[in-house]
C-alpha cells in the first residue's frame, strides 16, 4: 500500500525528491527518462536487474510460444491437404527445432546474458517461419490469413520481455521479411499494401504498450533501490542508520572470522551538541551534523567500512581489518579534522570551536558475543574521552 502511495506521489509531483539526499536513483528520477535511457553506470545496472527479473518470463514464454506452434502443425494437418502440406510441415518443424533449442538452453542453464539474443533469436525464427508458411498456403488458398504475423509481433512487444528497441527492430525486420516473401510470392500490390499497413498499425500499438510497461519498470526499479537506500540510510546526513548497521556488522563480523581479520569501531559524540544546538538554532545543528556525517564518510572509504548515525549527535564508523593503533590514528584524524574547520562554539566549556569526543575499540575473530563487547569497550572508551575533558580519543 505505502509503496503504491509512493508510485502515485512520483508520478504527479516530484518537489518530495528535494528533500532527499542525493543519490544516482533520486537525481535520474528528478531528470526524467522519456527516452528510456538512464545514465551510463545506472543503465547497466538496470540492464543487469532486467536480465535477471526477466530470465522466468523468457523461459514461460518460449515454452507458451512452443506449445502454440505445436498447435499449429496439428491444424495444418487436419486442414491443408497433401500436396502442400510437406512444404508447410517442413518450415514448421525448422522453426519447431529452434524453439524446442533455445527452450533446452534456458531450461539447462545459460548465463543470463545469453537470454536477450537468445529471445530475439527465437521472435526472428518465429515471423521468418510465418512469413513463409503465408504464401505457401496461398497455393492452395487464395485467402489463406497472414495474421499469424499479428501474433508474432505481439509475442515480441509483450511476452519475451525485450525493451523497446529491442521489440521495435525485430517486429520491423519480420515486416520486411514478410514484405519480400510475398513480393517474390507475387502477392498484389493493393493487397500487400492493405496487409503492411494493418501490421504497421499493430506495431504502432505494440510499440506504445512496450513503451509504457518498459517505463514503468524503469521507474519502479529507481523506486525500489531508492526506498532501500532511504531505509537503510539517515536522511540527513546520508550515512548508515542503526538498523543497516546491525544488519552489515552480523555480515562483516562473519565475514572477518572466516578471513581471520579484526574490527574496529569508533563511537564519535560531539560535544556539547545541545547547548550549539540552543545558541544558534535546530537550523545550523543540521548542517553540522552534515559536515560530521561528511567527514566520517571520508574516513570509511573503503569498501568494508561503514561511517552510522546512531542518532542525535552519536555516531560510529566501523573499520574493517585495522589494529588498534591505526584505529586510533584513524579517530584522531576524525577530531582533528572536525577542529581544524573552526566552526564556532560560544557554549563549549571545552573549546571555541566545535570539537567531538571518540572511543575507539579493536576485536578479533573468535571471541564470544562480538557486537555486545566490541559496543560495550567502545562506549566505555567514549565515556572516558567525555569524562577526561572531551576533545580526545580514548581506546
Amino acid at each position: 500500500m505505502l509503496e503504491h502511495e509512493i508510485e502515485v506521489v512520483v508520478s504527479s509531483d516530484q518537489t518530495w525528491l528535494e528533500d532527499v539526499q542525493p543519490s544516482p536513483y533520486a537525481d535520474q528520477l528528478a531528470k526524467g527518462f522519456r527516452r528510456l535511457r538512464f545514465s551510463r553506470p545506472l543503465e547497466s545496472e538496470y540492464r543487469r536487474h532486467r536480465q535477471g527479473e526477466s530470465s522466468m518470463l523468457k523461459r514461460v514464454a518460449l515454452v507458451f510460444t512452443l506449445l502454440i506452434w505445436l498447435a499449429f502443425i496439428a491444424i495444418d494437418m487436419l486442414l491443408i491437404p497433401p500436396p502442400y502440406l510437406g512444404w508447410i510441415l517442413a518450415v514448421r518443424l525448422a522453426v519447431l527445432g529452434v524453439l524446442l533449442g533455445l527452450v533446452g538452453l534456458l531450461l539447462w542453464g545459460v548465463r543470463l546474458s545469453c537470454y536477450q539474443p537468445l529471445s530475439i533469436l527465437g521472435a526472428l525464427a518465429l515471423g521468418l517461419g510465418i512469413a513463409a508458411i503465408v504464401p505457401i498456403g496461398r497455393l492452395y488458398d487464395p485467402n489463406y490469413p497472414y495474421e499469424g504475423l499479428l501474433l508474432a509481433s505481439i509475442a515480441i512487444y509483450f511476452l519475451l520481455g525485450l525493451r523497446l528497441i529491442e521489440a521495435a527492430l525485430c517486429a520491423l525486420a519480420l515486416m520486411l521479411i514478410y514484405a519480400g516473401v510475398e513480393v517474390l510470392s507475387g502477392l498484389p500490390l493493393v493487397e500487400l499494401t492493405s496487409n503492411l499497413l494493418f501490421l504497421l498499425c499493430s506495431n504502432l500499438i505494440g510499440g506504445v504498450g512496450c513503451y509504457l510497461l518498459e517505463y514503468k519498470s524503469r521507474e519502479d526499479f529507481l523506486l525500489r533501490n531508492l526506498m532501500r537506500l532511504l531505509a537503510d540510510h539517515d536522511s540527513l546526513t546520508g550515512l548508515n542508520n542503526r538498523r543497516s548497521f546491525n544488519r552489515q556488522f552480523e555480515r562483516l563480523w562473519r565475514q572477518a572470522l572466516r578471513e581471520s581479520k579484526s574490527l574496529a569501531l569508533l563511537l564519535c559524540d560531539i560535544d556539547h551538541f545541545k547547548a550549539y544546538n540552543d545558541r544558534y538554532g535546530h537550523q545550523a545543528g543540521d548542517v553540522v551534523l552534515q559536515r560530521v556525517g561528511t567527514l566520517l564518510q571520508e574516513a570509511a572509504r573503503r569498501p568494508l567500512d561503514m561511517a552510522v548515525r546512531l542518532g542525535g549527535e552519536e555516531f560510529a564508523v566501523l573499520l574493517y581489518d585495522i589494529g588498534e593503533m591505526e584505529a586510533r590514528h584513524r579517530a584522531d584524524a576524525m577530531r582533528k579534522a572536525l577542529e581544524t574547520l573552526g566552526i564556532e562554539h560560544e557554549k563549549s566549556t571545552t573549546a571555541s570551536v566545535l570539537t567531538m569526543s571518540v572511543g575507539v575499540a579493536c576485536i578479533c575473530p573468535g571471541e564470544e558475543g562480538a557486537f555486545a563487547v566490541l559496543y560495550e569497550h567502545a562506549d566505555r572508551a567514549l565515556y572516558e574521552a567525555k569524562a577526561f575533558g572531551r576533545n580526545r580519543v580514548v581506546a
